[in-house]
């Protein structure tokens, strides 16, 4: 398969979205043109992106909703679920943990950790927070396909690198710091920062 940019990934995910709001409304099938203009792109930049999976629907007759639904399920690996643990019990972390969304798309929170005594122990959606001084402890028995990092940025890479160690695969990380980590570990920073500024500059450039 040849390398696919994130932003055909995100598209993908996109289009699965409108896909089951099609699907939630009885439309058997949609147009590239449909998805276009609910994700704001062209007709041809969607028969690209879906061009790097496969060969899709028919000409004229546009793709069948379920079907095609189910293909990028597969594609964006929502067949199985995911076990996700987040270090870091603020305010952040607190909400992604208590946002239902995420175990409807197939990741399962199963372990929170932090470094406040103050929040160690307590219960946050039926989860007890761990010391995360015991992460490698608690990993060892019960291994997550994804970390969630929300920290200050000083504790953020060593904290990668103990989950590297235990064979964490992807990283989603909101500290305001450039991970480094192996080739084969997959991680994804969320700046809020880099993205209130490109709104920024959206609204000086209308």
């Amino acid at each position: 398969m040849r390398k696919v940019a994130e932003s055909t990934v995100r598209r993908l995910s996109l289009y699965l979205r409108f896909l089951e709001e099609f699907e939630h409304d009885g439309v058997a099938t949609v147009s590239s043109g449909a998805l276009a203009s609910r994700g704001g792109t062209t007709s041809a930049q969607v028969r690209k992106d879906l061009s790097f999976f496969g060969s899709f629907g028919k000409r004229g007759l546009g793709y069948p909703v379920p079907e095609l639904a189910g293909r990028l399920r597969q594609i964006l690996g929502l067949e199985r679920r995911w076990r996700v643990a987040v270090i870091g019990a603020g305010k952040i972390g607190g909400a992604l943990v208590q946002y239902r969304g995420f175990q409807q798309r197939g990741f399962d929170i199963i372990a929170i950790f932090d470094a406040d005594p103050g929040k160690v122990g307590r219960q946050w959606n039926g989860l007890r927070i761990h010391d995360v001084s015991q992460l490698e402890r608690d990993l060892a028995g019960t291994p997550v396909d994804i970390a969630v990092l929300v920290t200050p940025a000083d504790v953020a890479q060593p904290l990668t690198d103990r989950l590297v160690k235990l064979g964490v695969k992807a990283i989603l990380n909101f500290a305001p710091i450039q991970l480094s980590v192996p080739d084969e570990v997959a991680v994804k920073t969320v700046n809020l920062a880099l993205e209130l500024e490109t709104l920024s500059y959206a609204l000086v450039n209308r």
